[in-house]
């Protein structure tokens, strides 16, 4: 399955790429629903950025979207109200300002990976979805008892996972408690391969 992310409009009126984001909701949606159609850069419309997977996405600190992915988006609400220990099922709203809270130091910019968020964890505790900061500083999916390196064509070079290492997390914490909790984040075809 392939996913687009929704960050708002990210080009200005000439169509050039002009922010990294626009507001704080980022969804991740399936790239085919009801045959609809939606353009790569028009100005004043959302612009869709593409990921790999439901892992990348939640790493970059998207959500489900509860609109064409509503099942996913239920299992993911749920799973972070049962982490939270709320009684009551957790508004968008709510995990919106949780993951933007979580994603970004403040700045400006089209680059912004310099002010992403890490957060550090022991990897024996982390759930299969999660991407973390491997050795040499490249982005590794934890899946089992190994974890696989990103590239645009899959996830590749499994490596065990180091027992009892102490890692830098990119994926936000809100979202790692889901996954602790229940939500199975659709992978890669290349992580059974």
């Amino acid at each position: 399955m392939d996913f687009t992310g929704n960050r708002g409009c990210l080009v200005d009126d000439t169509r050039t790429l002009a922010r990294h984001h626009n507001g704080s909701l980022w969804i991740t949606c399936v790239t085919e629903f009801r045959g609809w159609r939606h353009p790569l850069d028009q100005p004043h419309r959302w612009t869709p950025l593409f990921f790999l997977d439901d892992a990348v996405a939640l790493a970059a600190g998207h959500r489900p979207c509860a609109f064409c992915r509503t099942d996913a988006y239920r299992s993911y609400r749920d799973a972070v109200t049962a982490a939270l220990g709320s009684e009551r099922p957790i508004r968008a709203f709510e995990i919106n300002a949780l993951l933007n809270s979580e994603r970004l130091r403040r700045g400006r910019g089209i680059s912004r990976a310099s002010d992403r968020r890490l957060w550090t964890a022991v990897l024996d505790d982390l759930p299969d979805g999660t991407i973390v900061v491997g050795e040499n500083g490249e982005a590794r999916l934890v899946r089992g008892d190994s974890t696989m390196a990103f590239s645009f064509d899959g996830w590749l070079q499994p490596q065990p996972r180091a027992i009892g290492a102490t890692v830098e997390v990119i994926t936000p914490p809100t979202s790692v408690a889901a996954m602790q909790r229940g939500y199975k984040p659709v992978l890669h075809a290349s992580v059974t391969a």
